[in-house]
């Protein structure tokens, strides 16, 4: 269902390429491939104006497949299943470094619990209101693809530039058009839940096949939407290989073929409507190395509310999501963090001045680091910052760096995090503390400014790399 779109997201670049040609070729195709286009609002009430600049900043696309059964989609169940926009049922966030040298696609598990922000629906005019916790793939079927992007924006600290919405029948009109596409399973899988039938071995996908490859839970990894993910990342990857090295960027006819195919499947922003921007886009895409294109999936623990449900797990989710925000080589080793590093571009600042005194805030530096001297470096560096009334001591070793906090010190503790960019996610109240306490961990014995480190194996795989689903008990 979401995998189309996940197909789609590769053809983000993919397609621009295709228009390039397309363009080139006739004005006419110009005009046909424009009006193909379906239009929504970027934001569901909660965007700021978008003052980035496609050709030349960092760029956030999201890949949204929806699982409504509306319309040509009913083959595939009910309006009872979903109807109308639809779940999110797979999103992919398509991250483009300024420089086009590093692209992430990070998968957020449909099942992910998280805080949904206060949202418009444009068609039904109607006002949902904010959820201290939903599942992600519901803020879509409330108030449309908007509302899926600004409920990742809050999750993230990103400020998403565009969005795709493909449905079920865009993964098999895609996969049709450009010839089928190469997936691996390690032993022979019958789904009759998903219709995925495939022998042990590299197979070839198309049609129906490839929509059932996508959608399979029951037939592959653990049974769970997660394994799906698994599934969508390799025929992604694989896809990316195959434009890449069979001549199709270089093929008019095929070119026009499956950018008319693409753009007759995709909703999309006002910003992303023209094939002018989509052609800037795969402009910049057309020379990324493929295994700089990473593909990762956003960390996750068991819902404390619910274990059939997940939630971000912390740490993890905060030093990727702030990897993201800068552009980070997610392929590459975590930077060590220097004395003279800038403070992280999503940790929360504040250019008004605190409505307390700076000098009279207890605050306290637990050495949790192992490092000798490590708490008198923070101690003085937080005395510059005007927090003089500050005290060190030794303590247990942490693996993570944490701010607590007690009662009335929430602001103070918020401007200490940011003064020493420690993310908000790390910063919580704790019964028995006495002000503010920085608890430095393992992941902070350098620097006065942190750096959440990237789990080593947050890259699930890159589009160079073939790789193999495993089938279900496998």
């Amino acid at each position: 269902m979401g995998t189309k779109h996940l197909a789609l997201k590769i053809t983000g670049g993919i397609v621009a390429l295709l228009l390039v040609g397309v363009l080139a070729f006739a004005g006419y195709w110009f005009i046909r491939l424009g009006t193909n286009l379906r239009q929504a609002p970027l934001s569901a009430g909660n965007a700021k104006a978008d003052a980035s600049n496609d050709a030349t900043d960092a760029l956030q696309i999201l890949i949204i497949g929806t699982d409504s059964r509306s319309g040509a989609n009913a083959a595939y169940g009910s309006q009872a299943d979903s109807s109308g926009y639809g779940n999110s049922d797979v999103l992919i966030l398509m991250n483009i470094s300024a420089d086009n040298k590093v692209v992430s696609m990070t998968s957020f598990p449909r099942d992910l619990m998280v805080p949904i922000p206060k949202c418009h629906d444009p068609q039904s005019n109607r006002d949902f209101p904010a959820q201290p916790a939903g599942q992600i793939n519901s803020a879509m079927a409330e108030a449309g693809p908007g509302c899926a992007v600004d409920t990742v924006n809050a999750l993230t600290g990103l400020q998403i530039d565009h969005f795709m919405v493909a449905d079920f029948n865009a993964v098999k009109d895609l996969s049709n058009t450009i010839g089928g596409v190469q997936v691996c399973v390690n032993a022979a899988i019958d789904d009759p839940m998903s219709g995925l039938k495939l022998p042990a071995g590299t197979s070839t996908v198309q049609g129906e096949m490839a929509l059932s490859f996508l959608r399979s839970r029951h037939g592959v990894g653990d049974g769970s939407d997660l394994s799906r993910i698994k599934s969508q990342q390799e025929f992604l990857a694989s896809l990316a290989r195959k434009v890449r090295s069979d001549g199709t960027l270089t093929d008019v006819p095929k070119l026009l073929s499956i950018a008319d195919t693409i753009t007759k499947n995709l909703t999309v922003d006002q910003g992303l409507a023209s094939p002018q921007t989509m052609l800037t886009i795969a402009g910049r895409l057309k020379a990324v190395d493929l295994g700089k294109v990473a593909f990762v999936t956003v960390p996750w623990e068991p819902y404390t509310g619910d274990p059939n449900r997940v939630q971000v797990k912390q740490p993890d989710a905060g030093a990727l999501f702030e990897a993201l925000r800068d552009n980070r080589d997610l392929t590459a080793p975590t930077p060590t963090p220097t004395a003279s590093a800038a403070a992280p571009s999503g940790a929360p600042s504040s250019t008004a001045a605190p409505a307390y005194d700076k000098a009279l805030q207890p605050v306290a530096v637990a050495n949790g680091s192992g490092v000798t001297g490590r708490a008198a470096e923070l101690v003085q560096f937080l005395a510059g910052e005007g927090f003089t009334k500050t005290s060190q001591f030794s303590a247990a070793a942490a693996a993570s760096t944490k701010v607590y906090y007690g009662a009335n010190f929430a602001d103070v503790a918020a401007d200490v995090a940011s003064s020493l960019g420690i993310p908000s996610s790390q910063v919580q109240q704790v019964a028995g503390v006495y002000g503010v306490q920085v608890y430095v961990g393992q992941d902070f014995t350098t620097g006065t400014h942190y750096t959440p480190k990237v789990p080593d194996n947050i890259v699930a795989q890159t589009a160079a790399e073939s790789t193999c689903q495993s089938a279900f008990g496998q």
